[in-house]
């Protein structure tokens, strides 16, 4: 058997304003060929701040 791909792969958001990772999601590699950006919450600024993917 040929191995495939995932489709879904784990990513690391981190906070762009102090540089934390403070979670983790799956993205689609045939949807979202971009890098993924949210607003979510984080705990060491106490704020809700722009989150970035990472590898």
């Amino acid at each position: 058997m040929a191995s495939k791909k995932a489709v879904r792969t784990v990513i690391t958001l981190e906070c762009t304003e102090c540089n934390e990772r403070n979670y983790t999601s799956e993205k689609s590699r045939r949807n979202d060929t971009n890098r993924l950006e949210m607003r979510k919450y984080c705990p060491r600024c106490r704020v809700h701040r722009l989150h970035r993917e990472t590898k």
